[in-house]
């Protein structure tokens, strides 16, 4: 399965999901914020970090970057879209999730590990997870607190686009088990045709048991699948 990574100024992530993907046997390419056109390719993927600086406004610059426009147009024939942390900043910029990415609660950058429930299990991104599964994963962000409309959020929830929400290690989703006041703990979701997943939390930190854990593998897996 061909992947491409986007690179932008100020990405620091890039090279872990580059390690991520080619470890699971991704064919990999990096492709420059600059460039006007994309490699063939069934994955993209807008890395973690601090594009451009977080001036402005996180992902707000990167959001208006020359590569966007072809991004837009693979996404709207149905390839698939993985944002992370930054690049779930940076899909929201651009419409192609609905929401936006706040200040979290305590007003501090959080960098820890934590516990997230997967709620749909039917997509292209998770059927490697069980329904319910909790996994543990790093975060590292400044604005990770989630937030829509209410309308929005019905929606959300009628078409079961919320991919994963913040809990406790029981599964337990509650205030208490919510890093940075994200909406209704969520902590990723999909868009109405489910091809493009936006997700606070670091799967590609989480595929070796031996310096972290290997909970973020299947979601990599369910992808080559």
């Amino acid at each position: 399965m061909r992947s491409s990574v986007i690179v932008f100024p100020g990405s620091n992530c890039d090279r872990d999901i580059a390690v991520a993907l080619e470890k699971m046997q991704f064919k990999n390419q990096m492709v420059w914020h600059k460039e006007t056109s994309l490699p063939k390719t069934d994955l993209i993927v807008i890395p973690g970090g601090f594009s451009y600086g977080d001036y402005l406004r996180s992902g707000a610059i990167a959001g208006k970057s020359l590569i966007i426009d072809e991004v837009i147009k693979f996404a709207k024939n149905g390839c698939l879209i993985l944002g992370i942390c930054n690049g779930f900043q940076i899909l929201t910029e651009t419409g192609l999730l609905k929401g936006t990415l706040l200040r979290n609660k305590n007003l501090k950058f959080i960098n820890k590990d934590v516990n997230i429930k997967v709620l749909n299990n039917k997509t292209q991104f998770t059927s490697k997870y069980r329904i319910n599964q909790v996994l543990n994963i790093n975060i590292a962000h400044n604005e990770g607190n989630y937030f829509t409309d209410s309308k929005h959020l019905q929606e959300l929830k009628n078409d079961n686009l919320i991919a994963f929400k913040y809990c406790d290690n029981k599964g337990n989703t509650n205030l208490e088990s919510n890093p940075n006041g994200a909406l209704d703990n969520i902590a990723g979701i999909f868009n109405s045709k489910k091809n493009i997943l936006g997700m606070m939390p670091h799967p590609e930190r989480m595929v070796d048991k031996f310096i972290s854990n290997d909970d973020g593998v299947n979601l990599f897996s369910s992808l080559l699948n």
